[in-house]
């Protein structure tokens, strides 16, 4: 019951457990594949294997990333507009052998990690069940996910799992109810309400909004529209937010980009868990 109760405080997905997932449903042969920079996707890789006792390897490059997030950054912008492909070290697992490939990493500039991009440029996996999974510090699944379908339009992929890496004291919980929802393990999920029509922002709506936001460095916007749902110990928040201007988030008014409007809407998922401060979950562009 202590597990069941922190399932139920950290989880903030479609679906609720409310009795612990268990072993695999059926004999399906699963590998979870993942690239990891820095241990965040590692750590979601490995509690997958873990609930679904299924084999994993990670992906390396020949080359490997810099830790160091500057660095890092500044040798992907490089390699983006040289059109350089990253090198990866061949994968040991035999690919055929397995009917659910979990393909997990790290959302860089909205998409999968230059790794992955690679490994599935130099795979095939037609007929194969792909279920992404992915770390970001914002979002990026749907994004990636629609990415993944363009790279193996042959494959079926479906519906993926992924996290803030702010947010991984929840992701054990999360993972647990995820599998159980694609019905890869065992459990009793309770769905929860859809979002009703979105309305108005009110003042208090707001605040809670800026709260969640507040001190994310590569988000700014505001709270324009939103919709909630009663979740088992709170409330969940979807608002659609609007990029603010240079202006609104006061650089100076002779800044030439000072007036430019806002590039677009945003869906921002943010929640209330009882006693706790707002946390925004995901953000979907």
């Amino acid at each position: 019951m202590k597990a069941m109760k922190y399932i139920l405080a950290a989880t903030i997905v479609a679906m609720t457990v409310v009795s612990c997932g268990g072993a695999k449903k059926e004999e399906s042969k699963t590998l979870v594949l993942y690239y990891s920079l820095t241990g965040t996707t590692q750590t979601v890789a490995k509690e997958i294997a873990s609930q679904l006792r299924a084999d994993v390897e990670e992906i390396t490059c020949v080359n490997p990333y810099d830790t160091n997030f500057q660095a890092c950054i500044q040798r992907c912008l490089q390699e983006r507009e040289a059109g350089t492909v990253t090198e990866i070290n061949p994968v040991k697992a035999d690919l055929s052998k397995y009917d659910i490939i979990f393909v997990g990493y790290p959302v860089w500039f909205g998409t999968y990690a230059p790794p992955i991009a690679t490994f599935l440029a130099n795979n095939d996996l037609s007929g194969k069940k792909i279920i992404p999974f992915c770390t970001f510090g914002s979002g990026g699944l749907e994004s990636s996910i629609k990415d993944l379908k363009a790279a193996q339009p042959h494959a079926e992929i479906l519906p993926g799992y992924g996290i803030r890496a702010a947010r991984m004291d929840a992701m054990k919980g999360e993972v647990t109810v995820f599998l159980v929802e694609r019905g890869l393990t065992e459990g009793t999920i309770i769905k929860l309400d859809a979002f009703p029509i979105q309305h108005e922002v009110s003042a208090d709506e707001a605040a809670i909004f800026d709260t969640a936001v507040d001190g994310y460095p590569m988000l700014h916007a505001k709270a324009v529209r939103v919709a909630s749902r009663t979740l088992p110990n709170g409330t969940e928040y979807l608002f659609t937010a609007e990029d603010m201007s240079r202006k609104e988030r006061g650089h100076a008014a002779d800044d030439k980009k000072a007036d430019v409007p806002p590039a677009s809407e945003l869906q921002i998922y943010v929640t209330v868990i009882d006693g706790h401060a707002p946390v925004f979950t995901k953000v979907v562009r």
